[in-house]
C-alpha cells in the first residue's frame, strides 16, 4: 500500500509538470524564436539527463553500446527531440496554446493508425469507430466548434500540431524495439537531437544569446518537459503495484493544462476545446481497451 502511494505521488508530480508545458511553451515563445527555444532547452535537457544517467544508472553502459544502438539513437534523436519539438514549437507559435496542446494530444490515435503498416496490427470495426470519435474531436477544436464549415483557425498551425502527433507516434513505435535502459536511451537521443538543432541553426539561422525570460523558460522546458519528469514517471511505474491505476493518471494532464493556460497565458477556454478534448480522450480510452500495445505504452 505504501509503495502504491509512492507510485501515485511520483505519477502526480509528472502529470503536474507536464500539465504546465503548454503554458510554458506559449509564454516562452513570446521572448524567443521557436528554433532558438529548442536549442537552449536541449542544452538544459542534455545537462540534466547526463546527471541522471551518472547518478541513477551504470554510466559504463554508455561505452558498451553497439553500432546499431548508436544508429538507432541517431534516428530517434532526429524524430525526438529535433523534428518533434521544432514542429510542435512552431505550432504553438501559430495557434492558441489550448489548440496546439490538445491537437498534439492526439498522438495515441495516430499511434493506432501507424501500427497497421508498421506493426501489423488489425484495427477492426470498434477500433475504427474509436479513431473516428477522436478525429471528430480534432475537427471540433481546429474549427473552433464549426466542423461542418471546414474553416480552420490556422491551417498551417493545425497541420503542424497534428503533424507533431505523427512524429511522436512514429518515435514511440521505433522506441519500442530499442531494449536499452530507458534513461540511457533518452540521454543518447537528446545528444543527437542537440547536435541536429545546432547544425540546423548554423545552416538556416544563427545562435543568439537569449534574454533572461527566454532562458528561464528554456531551462524549465528542458529540465522538466524533456528531462527529469520522465524519471518521475518511470519511478511511478516502477513502484506501482497496480500499473493501470497509475498510468491512467496521465489522462488528467490535458484537462489540468487547460486550467494553467487560462490563468497563466490568459486564454479564455473555448467550449469547442473542452468538447473536442473529451472526444479525443474517449477515443483513446476505447483504443486502450481494444489494443494491448496501447496499454503497454501508457504503462511503459
Amino acid at each position: 500500500m505504501k509503495q502504491q502511494r509512492k507510485a501515485v505521488l511520483f505519477a502526480l508530480l509528472a502529470v503536474a509538470f507536464w500539465s504546465t508545458m503548454s503554458s510554458a511553451f506559449k509564454i516562452t515563445l513570446r521572448y524567443i524564436a521557436y528554433d532558438q527555444l529548442l536549442f537552449w532547452a536541449a542544452l538544459f535537457a542534455v545537462a540534466i539527463l547526463a546527471a541522471i544517467v551518472f547518478i541513477r544508472t551504470d554510466y559504463r553502459l554508455l561505452f558498451n553500446q553497439t553500432k546499431s544502438d548508436i544508429l538507432r539513437s541517431a534516428v530517434l534523436g532526429f524524430l525526438n527531440p529535433f523534428a518533434y519539438y521544432l514542429v510542435l514549437f512552431k505550432a504553438y507559435d501559430l495557434l492558441q496554446a489550448q489548440e496546439a496542446g490538445v491537437l498534439n494530444y492526439s498522438w495515441p490515435v495516430v499511434l493506432v493508425i501507424l501500427s497497421v503498416p508498421l506493426l501489423g496490427q488489425h484495427i477492426g470495426f470498434k477500433g475504427f469507430i474509436a479513431i473516428l470519435i477522436s478525429f471528430s474531436g480534432l475537427f471540433v477544436i481546429s474549427t473552433k466548434g464549426n466542423p461542418m464549415d471546414l474553416n480552420f483557425s490556422n491551417p498551417l498551425g493545425v497541420f503542424l500540431a497534428v503533424g507533431s502527433a505523427f512524429l511522436w507516434a512514429l518515435y514511440w513505435i521505433i522506441n519500442l524495439r530499442d531494449k536499452r535502459e530507458e534513461q540511457l536511451k533518452i540521454f543518447m537521443n537528446m545528444i543527437f537531437g542537440g547536435a541536429y538543432i545546432t547544425a540546423y541553426l548554423f545552416l538556416f539561422s544563427e545562435i543568439n544569446p537569449p534574454s533572461l525570460p527566454a532562458l528561464t523558460g528554456a531551462a524549465y522546458i528542458g529540465i522538466f518537459e524533456m528531462g527529469i519528469t520522465f524519471v518521475f514517471w518511470l519511478l511511478a511505474l516502477k513502484n506501482a503495484t497496480n500499473t493501470a491505476k497509475v498510468s491512467n493518471l496521465i489522462f488528467l494532464s490535458p484537462f489540468i493544462a487547460l486550467f494553467f493556460i487560462h490563468f497563466f497565458v490568459g486564454e479564455p477556454i473555448l467550449p469547442s476545446t473542452i468538447v473536442g478534448l473529451f472526444l479525443i480522450v474517449t477515443g483513446i480510452l476505447l483504443q486502450q481497451f481494444r489494443f494491448t500495445f496501447i496499454k503497454n505504452i501508457f504503462s511503459k
